[in-house]
């Protein structure tokens, strides 16, 4: 597994499945997902992209170190790439790495993989409709997600471009803007129940 995204690693065609988060602390929820979104969507890659932190929580997260080493140990296999992409180039948003992953690597078939307490919030990163324009959404169901995210700001602004979930696996092919909600066997885990 790599620190960073190389290029001679992300060739044109790929469908590469982007997981950001704190992961903070990584958990079997986290494992949940990304297995999810790589069997449902058939990915080829799940990039987890450990970040330095996260604008919209008041809580410093574990060093980056110590949270790419916790998720290097729990990431299922050789299909699972651990990044620190976003601490190298500085980009404080993840509209800032899209920017730059897309730009770098037009031919690749990114989607972003989030939970569905993420699409939750998703009107509330920097630049949500832009990101909502450039890249498709895999979201998967989690125990944890409060109020149902599927009547969320976001999913409304996405409402006509949902895919069903038995179509999940044509999503990188559609391109964005586009969504799919996953419903595998919720996993009860969460990062903030851990941290007591």
């Amino acid at each position: 597994m790599m620190a960073g995204l190389k290029s001679d690693t992300l060739t044109p065609g790929l469908r590469v499945g982007l997981y950001g988060g704190s992961f903070n602390p990584p958990h079997e929820g986290h494992r949940h997902v990304a297995q999810t979104a790589l069997k449902r969507l058939q990915l080829d890659r799940v990039w987890w992209l450990v970040s330095p932190g996260n604008p919209l929580k008041d809580d410093a997260p574990a060093p980056l170190d110590a949270r790419m080493d916790a998720v290097r140990r729990l990431a299922p296999g050789p299909r699972h790439v651990i990044s620190s992409i976003e601490a190298q180039l500085g980009a404080g948003y993840t509209i800032d790495l899209l920017r730059h992953l897309q730009a770098r690597h037009p031919g690749v078939r990114f989607v972003w993989i989030m939970g569905a307490d993420g699409l939750g919030e998703l009107h509330r990163w920097k630049d949500w409709r832009e990101i909502i324009a450039r890249i498709p959404l895999a979201v998967i169901a989690r125990a944890s997600a409060g109020p149902d995210p599927r009547f969320s700001r976001a999913a409304k602004a996405l409402r006509q471009h949902r895919l069903p979930e038995s179509q999940a696996r044509a999503l990188a092919d559609r391109g964005a803007p586009g969504w799919t909600y996953l419903t595998e066997p919720l996993h009860p885990h969460a990062s903030r129940l851990m941290r007591g």
